[in-house]
């Protein structure tokens, strides 16, 4: 009598005639998928001789098979409301803010996201008045693109009861706790459409070849529901579509071993660490991110400190402790010296090798000074950075100049961060950038900053292995293309395969196949590889028509 378990295994998948990114043969043309895992990569010739009838075989047609990438910052529900809602990025000034809302189609709240006053020839914000009358009285909530301030209509105001809290002044412009009171005002949905707009990011993500996505829950983003929602992705019946694995996090101090196990438990098993959102600080473009000197163009302004260096150093010894990462949000020059000391503190009170054992996490990062680079080093703590930050506001005459001066050269030092050995990974903390991880690696290899350059070689490895191994998975396998690790991958259609480096004197030679470097998308060609097929332990995720076609 045949096994049920055997009959339900799908065929192993060969696939040949391309290219696949394996430390394992940088040559390698052929991969063959058995079940969840990588059973084989090799030649063509060798997988001619191996192709037999019980296998799907999928003709690559010069096609890259690499590793599926992971996000290491990112925010699944406020993803979905994004890409449904209005899509003000492109928005030049109030009018057309006003504009947009006005043709907004549906009921209930209207939803916006993406606005940057920074861009406008006039940064004038629309009144709260403007905003009511241009959406006929319906609540108005719009995000900016950062996601730490919005624009808010009064009817939005009064239910989410903003007047009197911090970062309310009656107008429509909301920030820290006014800010946290309006979006989740607006985020109190009920379980079918929480899902729907997860399902919604889920599908965006595995269209762009991620495969793991780390979730960054907090009370003040989307509440305990909203993360158990994420998690629950995880556990889905056998029979539902395959999405990418969360790998979430919860944003929430603890001042104690004890408090940090219960909080722990309250999700299971599935809790990577009490990291992520758990914020010092706010963001650079609403002006709340904590700065030793003021902004350059509001020298009043220094922005705001969530947490105090008591409090963060109690979070660190208690997750120490428990053996759990802990972490912040942090990206100020003085929110990360409330981080750094914390960081000193919890040493002194648990030891410094259980600090360095729990494996904790700083989020973004972005103003760092060469001995906070060393002391990062010292504790073990990996940052995860988002590089589509500097492509969309550093550089000469960005966001990051206009606010910060000549503080903006030195931020997100990633060749300063692999120099030290700071453990590095990288995401986009979508919805402020997109999911595009390609164009995330090409801004690591195009930094603003020529010597904060990587090589487009280290910067696939932070978005694909480094995730894994910063989320402590417990496959040490995870993240590479090798018989015996997981077949979690992506496919894609690419004009040109090389190897990128951050020093053009270098490229020259490390093209040779002598160095046995595996190749990697050419970046420079003014668009990125599209993705073919998305895999996560041998589930399809993603295909397009064209793989098969």
């Amino acid at each position: 009598m045949p096994n049920p378990a055997a009959t339900s295994r799908p065929a192993p998948v060969l696939y040949r005639n391309g290219s696949v990114y394996t430390a394992a043969d940088p040559f390698a043309t052929a991969m063959l998928v058995d079940g969840d895992t990588v059973a084989w990569v090799g030649s063509e010739q060798a997988a001619a001789s191996i192709a037999d009838s019980s296998m799907e075989v999928i003709d690559l047609r010069g096609a890259l098979v690499a590793p599926g990438f992971v996000d290491s910052h990112m925010h699944l529900t406020e993803t979905g409301i994004a890409l449904d809602s209005l899509q003000l990025g492109s928005a030049t000034s109030a009018r057309e803010l006003l504009d947009a809302v006005a043709g907004a189609k549906g009921e209930g709240t209207v939803l916006g996201h993406g606005w940057d006053e920074t861009t406008w020839a006039d940064p004038t914000l629309p009144t709260a008045d403007e905003l009511e009358r241009a959406a006929g009285g319906r609540p108005v909530h719009l995000s900016r693109v950062d996601v730490h301030s919005a624009l808010v209509s009064p009817s939005l105001a009064r239910s989410a009861a903003l007047q009197g809290q911090d970062g309310f002044d009656g107008g429509a412009r909301v920030i820290r706790a006014a800010h946290a009171a309006a979006r989740l005002a607006t985020r109190k949905l009920p379980a079918g459409a929480l899902k729907q707009h997860q399902a919604r990011a889920l599908a965006e993500a595995a269209a762009n070849g991620y495969v793991a996505l780390a979730e960054m829950g907090a009370p003040h983003i989307g509440g305990l529901d909203d993360l158990k929602s994420a998690v629950a992705w995880n556990a889905q019946d056998a029979s539902a579509r395959p999405v990418p694995e969360i790998l979430p996090y919860w944003g929430e101090a603890v001042s104690s071993e004890e408090q940090a196990r219960a909080l722990v438990a309250q999700f299971g098993s599935g809790i990577r660490g009490l990291a992520g959102d758990l914020n010092i600080d706010g963001s650079i473009g609403s002006r709340t991110a904590a700065l030793r000197a003021g902004y350059s163009d509001a020298g009043h302004e220094h922005g705001a400190a969530y947490l105090d260096v008591e409090q963060a150093a109690a979070h660190l010894a208690a997750c120490s402790l428990a053996g759990i990462q802990g972490g912040f949000h942090v990206i100020g020059d003085a929110g990360l010296d409330v981080a750094l000391e914390a960081l000193d503190r919890a040493a002194q009170a648990v030891g410094a090798q259980r600090v360095r054992a729990a494996g904790h996490r700083f989020e973004h990062v972005e103003m760092v000074d060469a001995a906070a680079v060393e002391k990062l080093a010292s504790y073990s703590v990996t940052v995860s950075a988002q590089p589509a930050f500097d492509a969309a506001w550093g550089g000469p005459g960005g966001l990051y100049e206009r606010r910060l001066g000549e503080r903006s050269r030195s931020m997100n030092p990633f060749a300063s961060f692999y120099s030290a050995g700071v453990p590095v990974c990288f995401g986009s903390d979508s919805p402020v950038t997109p999911l595009r991880p390609w164009s995330s690696v090409r801004a690591c290899v195009e930094h603003h900053n020529e010597g904060e350059r990587i090589s487009a070689r280290a910067a696939f490895l932070g978005h694909t292995r480094a995730g894994w191994r910063a989320a402590r998975h417990t496959n040490p396998m995870a993240g590479q293309l090798v018989p015996g690790a997981p077949a979690s991958f992506a496919v894609w259609e690419v004009e040109e395969l090389m190897v990128q480096v951050a020093d053009g004197r270098v490229q020259s030679w490390s093209t040779d196949p002598r160095a046995r470097t595996p190749l990697l998308p050419a970046l420079d060609t003014g668009s990125d590889p599209v993705c073919l097929q998305t895999v996560k332990d041998g589930a399809e995720l993603f295909a397009s028509p064209a793989l098969r076609s």
